[in-house]
């Protein structure tokens, strides 16, 4: 990194961070301490208000900010996939926030940046699910959590199960304080305490209905953070398929949130699953017929029977 790049990069970590020590920068860039002194004394020489604290670090006056920097291709390319993003897969508040961000971008852009710029976006595209009432009505319990999170409110909502409880009901009305909001595989999810269940518990917003937000507000607790959070594994059972090997690379191209282990034997594919309860599988397993044999537990191999005897009444 030259000189003039690692100035405008020193001013840029003293925006985002407010204060950082020499040594800090020196590690971060990979120089001296004493270069980090010098290059601090040049942005002052330039007219940067930069304070220096002994003991403390380096800050940035109050109310100075850095004027508008330009974009490489590869970092504009990079801003406007993740502008594509957000506008496909958040609500339509943030999908509009998007939609201009990405504009303001384009418009700053010199013209041979620019160029390059369109001409790299037209090797990548950003493929998203179509567009159904699910994911509509998931957009807008999305946008309503958000603001329930910032705000500090508790919410109330129908939530469907995707396999019934213990009394044998798959719906149930929940009063939760909302912590966070996560997007893994393709769905969005609400971590939120539980009054119901006195815990921290997830939910699919998919599986949401009815939606409303609450008079009482909560607070955060100290100890969660949603960026270190772990949801505890509580998938102990486990279970063992046979995939037949003429789809054995479909299977293996489809994965699965419950998959942990994939083998190759002459008689097939051997997938391991750990999931809550053996029924987590049932439709996955009648799903690819009978080219996968359950081996264990017997459990879900006497309710795959069980399904495969209903199917055949039918038919």
């Amino acid at each position: 990194m030259n000189k003039t790049d690692r100035l405008l990069a020193i001013l840029l970590e003293l925006q985002r961070r407010g204060v950082i020590r020499a040594e800090d920068l020196a590690a971060k860039f990979e120089t001296s301490t004493r270069t980090i002194y010098r290059d601090v004394q040049a942005l002052s020489e330039a007219g940067v208000p930069i304070i220096g604290a002994p003991g403390l670090g380096y800050s940035l006056m109050e109310g100075y900010f850095l004027p508008p920097v330009s974009f490489t291709a590869g970092e504009a390319v990079a801003l406007m996939i993740g502008s594509d993003f957000v506008e496909h897969k958040f609500d339509s508040d943030y999908g509009a926030k998007a939609q201009s961000a990405r504009e303001k971008i384009e418009a700053i852009l010199p013209e041979s940046v620019s160029q390059e710029t369109n001409r790299v976006r037209t090797t990548i595209r950003l493929l998203t699910t179509r567009e159904t009432h699910n994911s509509g009505r998931e957009k807008e319990c999305l946008e309503a959590l958000r603001r329930a999170i910032l705000d500090k409110r508790k919410v109330r909502f129908h939530y469907s199960k995707n396999t019934p409880g213990a009394d044998g009901n798959r719906h149930s009305v929940r009063d939760v304080a909302p912590y966070g909001l996560v997007f893994a595989q393709g769905s969005w999810i609400l971590v939120a305490y539980c009054d119901l269940r006195q815990e921290l518990r997830h939910f699919r917003l998919s599986r949401m209905s009815d939606l409303t937000l609450l008079e009482d507000s909560f607070t955060f607790p100290t100890d969660f953070n949603l960026q270190d959070h772990k949801p505890a594994d509580d998938r102990h059972v486990l279970v063992r398929v046979q995939v037949n090997s003429d789809i054995a690379d479909k299977v293996k191209g489809a994965g699965g949130f419950f998959m942990t282990q994939m083998e190759d034997h002459e008689e097939g594919l051997l997938v391991t699953f750990h999931v809550r309860q053996p029924e987590d599988l049932l439709h996955w397993v009648l799903g690819w017929g009978a080219d996968v044999v359950v081996l264990e537990p017997e459990s879900l191999r006497d309710r795959v029977r069980e399904e495969a005897e209903k199917m055949l009444k039918r038919y």
